[in-house]
């Protein structure tokens, strides 16, 4: 049964990577009630900000500061609107959401936070790729490197995280290409580490790239990407991952779990 839209509530949605049809589906049903949408500008697709109720107010928040932003949700939940806030991907990862939550609490008005799907599960996706293959990485490490508007703690750079054996999803880092290398030689993985880059990854026009990171420069450099690109690294990527050598137990003849308390014999 599907959740009721509460009125005078702000609703930060997850919109997904990118195709409209990503949204989940209390997010669709949200924007289908919503009397104020204040989205992420080109970061949402426009087909999915049209989708919404006829008669919406529509507003990118493209050229807002955060003062701005607030004050149109605040002043809209008062009035007893729904307000739906659409950011791209998952809105708690890189959504920035931390800061606007915190002024909603402040003026007393309730949110819901809406999952989205990650750029980074778009991206294993379009390479048919598993991120945590039984033996070669059970950890997923989700990063960016270092920039002017967001510096990473001590100790969470690039070049520490891959010195484990887990598969990195990198964020918001393609146009720092040569520091994203160089870190990662850094940690010490070899050139044949596989690497897939995702540009607007499920948009129209897409570009999915596979190489090594013994050709990430050049290859980014030679497609000219600089943003909106999703970096994984990691052995998992690797199709020869992908076989009968690496099978999970889960769904092995020989083990016994709850749900299959006693092992059939063939």
């Amino acid at each position: 049964m599907a959740q009721p839209v509460k009125r005078g509530v702000v609703h930060l949605i997850g919109a997904g990577p990118g195709d409209p049809e990503l949204i989940t589906v209390r997010g669709w049903n949200i924007l289908k009630e919503a009397d104020v949408v204040l989205y992420a500008g080109s970061l949402v697709s426009k087909e999915l900000v049209e989708a919404a109720r006829p008669g919406a107010e529509k507003i990118s928040s493209a050229d807002l500061h955060l003062d701005e932003m607030v004050e149109i949700m605040v002043e809209a939940a008062r009035k007893n609107q729904v307000v739906a806030r659409v950011h791209s991907g998952d809105p708690t990862v890189y959504g920035a959401i931390l800061e606007q939550v915190a002024r909603l609490r402040k003026h007393g008005i309730p949110f819901e936070i809406v999952p989205g799907v990650c750029s980074a599960f778009a991206a294993a996706a379009r390479v048919g790729a598993e991120l945590t293959v039984p033996e070669v990485s059970q950890t997923v490490i989700l990063t960016r490197t270092g920039g002017r508007a967001s510096p990473v703690p001590e100790g969470a750079e690039l070049r520490e995280l891959a010195r484990h054996p887990a598969t990195l999803a990198i964020f918001l880092s393609a146009a720092r290409i040569h520091k994203v290398a160089g870190e990662l030689r850094e940690a010490g993985l070899p050139e044949e580490t596989p690497v897939v880059v995702a540009e607007k990854v499920t948009w129209p026009g897409e570009r999915v790239i596979r190489t090594t990171l013994a050709r990430l420069e050049s290859r980014i450099r030679e497609a000219g990407i600089t943003r909106h690109a999703m970096i994984l690294v990691g052995k998992a990527l690797d199709p020869g991952e992908a076989g009968e050598s690496h099978r999970s137990r889960l769904y092995d003849p020989e083990y016994a779990h709850l749900f299959r308390p006693t092992v059939k014999e063939g």
